[in-house]
């Protein structure tokens, strides 16, 4: 699903979230590409995409549905224990969700990429 430009508050933002975590390094300008920012840590090697969500405090069914051409997208990237791909959201007040893409669905994480007690979904 297109959200519009990109989202330069939402990635202006998530800059110190990512060096929070590591290395970091913003990915290039395109409708073609698949995630916004890199992160290098020991490990795992993180592939994030950043987005707007003008309504955050929704199920994780709803965020499925929402981004799903998103969360298509980064299923693409390879992943292992040493690379995984999140989809990061941001609402206009400036919460933010963070979500771990898996083969089969998405599980809820913190800022630092630890699994949240709710657990995930199948998406």
């Amino acid at each position: 699903m297109s959200r519009g430009p990109r989202p330069h508050r939402a990635l202006a933002a998530a800059m110190p979230i990512a060096q929070l975590r590591g290395v970091f390094q913003m990915s290039g300008l395109g409708p073609e590409r698949i995630y916004d920012i890199s992160i290098i840590s020991k490990i795992p090697v993180t592939f994030a995409r950043v987005m707007f969500a003008p309504q955050i405090l929704v199920a994780i069914e709803q965020i499925a549905g929402d981004f799903k051409d998103e969360i298509d997208k980064l299923r693409i990237i390879a992943r292992d224990a040493a690379i995984s791909a999140e989809l990061w959201l941001r609402s206009k007040h400036g919460t933010w969700r963070f979500f771990l893409i898996t083969g089969t669905g998405l599980i809820e994480i913190d800022r630092d990429g630890k699994p949240l007690a709710a657990g995930g979904m199948p998406a």
